[in-house]
């Protein structure tokens, strides 16, 4: 690749030890919960890990892999290299990916303080020192389901806390060496020392956890002491030339006596000295407050931990490794000026495996973007594997081997939404001749509404809209699926993605003109069937600002609706939303970006049902910074002028706002293809037509339609 190529030095090679990296993208540890009960690799993990490395990533990382399985871990299908038993399917893996073009390290990991399967299964739990119990508020925010499903929720006894002596200490440093040899024996091009997110060697590191006397505790050089033996341990055993690096903490932040930027950049240079071959920069936040999880690891703020990892290169002569929702451009430049040597991706190649090759060929407009819905991390929270809404294929490479189609059919599909469009681009790449009717003038369906609401989901609806220009794919915009249409197109099976209606609620007062169902709110604000909804709801004086905003003129971009919305929209100082789903938090938070006072009011104990649970972490934690009433358990009986008269469990509750939207009440429209099959039609639902799915579900049944036709 050309040195004045985007991408150019993203895309550099890079060493690491004796370690040979054809460019600085590398997939970042996480778990994923796709082993055995019994920590062994079988295919689906297998076919996984080769998605990614054929998919051009200089390296990957294996996150938590066990040293002592089962003990000391976090998840109920981890990893395990604590025994030679798992060295043949860890081999396979080692196999696949390097014959894919890829490399491959195993990432060690003792679960420390947090190995919540031994609190389940009656083990001890291995800490430095005796941990202070912390109250949080992450199970307040969980649905009852969830609760059942979420691991710490299972622990049945009380906890049993060993606090490891010396003996045990040398244990722990065998268990890493011994590991560290499976994996060289297995084919692994290195390992990385889990050495963060307050695990074993993370909570000796920190002063937060580690209180001990001995030459373990106290000043840093003696709380890094494990960190040490470890990494000398590993090289003695693996040899001075296998390549071995570890991961810090640059921060541990809201923790009392965490570890300090400082810590962190002193711990990188006893690392660098013991023998480590590189410093992989994380970071972490505090669990008794769940909005933390978002400010690490899983920062949501773009680029947020690389300030962390640009300290250390200054400490430190060998390469570090960032991490932490950095975009291709951003890396690129951060890498460009030496702020760090390479970028660890870990949503993003879920999200897209295939995203470093495209860079490489100049595809970049071709890459799936992820869109920080958090679903593939909050899989693990209730001890399910990981999965991406953005890409329905991740987790299932072994299922869903993509190959063109028997026979080339005619797909008709109806709806431009997200199911429709990746139900059209999957049937496409099969070989289909697929044409697409959508009613609107543009395409998106309510991902354009949605991602007025959450501006990532944006990336999503563009990358979609740029699939159906580059694939052989006929669209039909501002056209109905009539029979007599279908008639004329004479297609072999029609694909109908009508999407679903959001009428509004049968409550007493909701036909005033301050009240707007979910349809009509999008109408105004996307400007599809806006002049009809405003001549219904609008006075003249707003009518005419809406015209003056031009906000019905934009309707093809998302970035200018954003900017209009902050100018003017139909609502007035204080909203009242009724329906505390996936919808109306999301609304929430785009009012209170636009200086609106809000309420939302929910019917049942539940908030953000339908969102996942990190990103409802996220979101009600935002909500909650900006004063946000929340009424959960709570009905509205009438809407009486601008008075919201509710029921609940403590009575009534009187809620005062300007306008009211209705944000429940949708199901899912299939009154287009019922008149198709009447018709004599092939007829499939799919999306939310079939019932309600969002983003995730719809691009889901999107790509099984495609698959299947």
């Amino acid at each position: 690749m050309s040195a004045n190529a985007p991408y150019s030095r993203l895309m550099s090679p890079l060493s690491i030890g004796s370690l040979k990296l054809k460019n600085r993208i590398i997939l970042a540890p996480m778990g994923d919960n796709m082993a055995e009960t019994d920590g062994s690799c079988t295919e689906r993990i297998q076919a996984y890990y080769e998605a990614r490395a054929a998919g051009g990533a200089g390296l990957l990382i294996m996150g938590v892999v066990s040293v002592a399985f089962p003990a000391g871990t976090a998840e109920p299908f981890q990893s395990g290299l604590s025994d030679d038993r798992f060295i043949p399917g860890m081999a396979a893996i080692a196999r696949r990916v390097h014959a894919a073009g890829g490399k491959i390290a195993v990432q060690l990991q003792h679960a420390g303080k947090t190995a919540i399967r031994d609190l389940v299964d009656g083990r001890e739990l291995w800490v430095p020192s005796l941990p202070t119990p912390k109250q949080s508020d992450m199970m307040a925010t969980l649905t009852p389901e969830e609760r059942a499903g979420f691991i710490s929720n299972q622990i049945r006894s009380a906890p049993k806390i060993r606090v490891m002596d010396k003996a045990d200490i040398a244990q722990m440093v065998e268990w890493f060496a011994a590991a560290a040899w499976r994996a060289k024996q297995a084919g692994f091009d290195g390992v990385e020392l889990h050495c963060a997110h307050t695990y074993i060697i993370a909570g000796f590191l920190s002063a937060h956890s580690n209180h001990r006397d001995d030459e373990y505790g106290g000043p840093l050089e003696n709380r890094a002491r494990l960190m040490v033996e470890v990494i000398r341990a590993v090289k003695a055993r693996c040899g001075a030339d296998y390549p071995v690096w570890v991961r810090l903490d640059g921060e541990e932040i809201d923790f009392e006596g965490g570890i300090t930027p400082n810590d962190a950049v002193a711990a990188a240079r006893l690392a660098e000295a013991a023998g480590a071959d590189a410093i992989h920069v994380s970071a972490y936040a505090s669990a008794h407050r769940s909005i933390n999880f978002t400010r690490a690891p899983l920062v949501h703020a773009q680029g947020g931990l690389l300030p962390l990892a640009e300290r250390v290169k200054q400490a430190v002569s060998v390469p570090v490794i960032g991490v932490g929702r950095v975009e291709a451009e951003e890396a690129d430049a951060v890498i460009g000026r030496g702020a760090i040597d390479a970028i660890a991706m870990g949503r993003k190649l879920l999200a897209d495996p295939e995203l470093p090759n495209k860079l490489a060929q100049g595809r970049a407009s071709e890459v799936r973007p992820c869109i920080y819905c958090y679903t593939c991390v909050s899989q693990i929270f209730v001890n399910q594997s990981v999965k991406c809404a953005a890409n329905p294929s991740c987790g299932r490479e072994s299922e869903e081997a993509q190959g063109p189609a028997d026979a080339q059919r005619h797909v008709v599909v109806v709806g431009g939404g997200p199911a429709g469009m990746e139900a059209s681009r999957t049937a496409a790449l099969r070989g289909h001749r697929v044409t697409l009717v959508e009613k609107s003038a543009r395409l998106g369906g309510t991902l354009f509404f949605a991602s007025l609401a959450y501006p990532e989901n944006g990336r999503l609806l563009d990358y979609l809209a740029a699939e159906m220009r580059r694939l052989p794919i006929d669209v039909k915009l501002s056209t109905e699926a009539t029979p007599a249409l279908l008639k004329e197109l004479a297609p072999d099976l029609v694909l109908v993605a009508s999407g679903a209606r959001r009428d509004g609620a049968a409550i007493e007062g909701a036909d005033q003109n301050h009240v707007f169902s979910g349809d009509e709110l999008r109408a105004l604000l996307t400007g599809d069937g806006a002049e009809d909804v405003a001549r219904k709801k609008l006075s003249l004086a707003q009518r005419a600002l809406m015209k003056a905003g031009n906000l019905s003129g934009v309707t093809g971009s998302g970035a200018a609706l954003q900017k209009l919305s902050h100018v003017w929209m139909p609502l007035g100082e204080t909203v009242a939303i009724v329906g505390g789903g996936l919808v109306g938090l999301e609304l929430a938070e785009f009012l209170v970006a636009r200086k609106r006072k809000v309420t939302v009011i929910e019917e049942s104990s539940s908030l953000g049902r339908e969102l996942s649970i990190v990103r409802r972490w996220h979101v009600l934690g935002e909500l909650g910074k900006h004063q946000v009433t929340l009424l959960r358990d709570t009905r509205v009986r009438l809407i009486d002028g601008k008075t919201l008269v509710c029921e609940g469990a403590d009575g009534e509750t009187r809620v005062r706002a300007d306008s009211v939207v209705l944000a429940s009440g949708a199901r899912g429209d299939d009154s287009v293809a019922r008149s198709l099959e009447s018709a004599g039609f092939r007829v499939a639902l799919i999306g939310d037509a079939a019932g309600l799915g969002y983003i995730e579900g719809a691009l889901a049944a999107g790509r099984r339609a495609g698959l299947a036709a």
